[in-house]
């Protein structure tokens, strides 16, 4: 059985392009990528996967549908919880860490650089820039559907 491979668009992104965090790309190219999302946890709960560890599913209800489902329980309480958090993006959060930061709190949503733009108070070419070149930051790349 051959591995599905996800293909990117050649394009060069534009401000209209639409963003995202490729977990698939973080966890196949970040050893520490679980370090890191351990470090975005408000104190509440870095207390709490202390003692559980990072790797546990859990139960998840659907709201909508009531459907149960298993998620990764570490990024169900990062999105869930501590994104929404008044502190999670503050005004000396680095760029890159603002952009990752604010997919996370808009459950990993595609953002153009113009809507991360407004979230972060940070021009939009700066931000195309920076996360449009060869190296890709935390996983963030463009969103492509299929």
């Amino acid at each position: 059985m051959v591995a599905e491979v996800k293909r990117y668009s050649l394009a060069k992104p534009t401000l209209n392009t639409p963003f995202h965090i490729d977990f698939n790309w973080w966890q196949q190219n970040d050893r520490e990528w679980r370090v890191h999302l351990l470090s975005c946890l408000c104190p509440e709960h870095k207390e709490a996967f202390a003692d559980i560890g990072s790797n546990e599913l859990v139960d998840w209800i659907d709201p909508d549908t009531a459907e149960v489902q298993r998620v990764d329980g570490l990024l169900h309480i990062l999105i869930n919880h501590c994104a929404k958090q008044e502190d999670f993006i503050t005004e000396q959060t680095s760029l890159v860490e603002g952009i990752f930061r604010s997919f996370l709190a808009s459950g990993n949503a595609h953002m153009t650089p113009i809507e991360l733009s407004e979230k972060l108070h940070r021009p939009a070419m700066i931000i195309l820039r920076t996360i449009s070149g060869k190296r890709v930051y935390k996983g963030i790349r463009p969103y492509s559907e299929g």
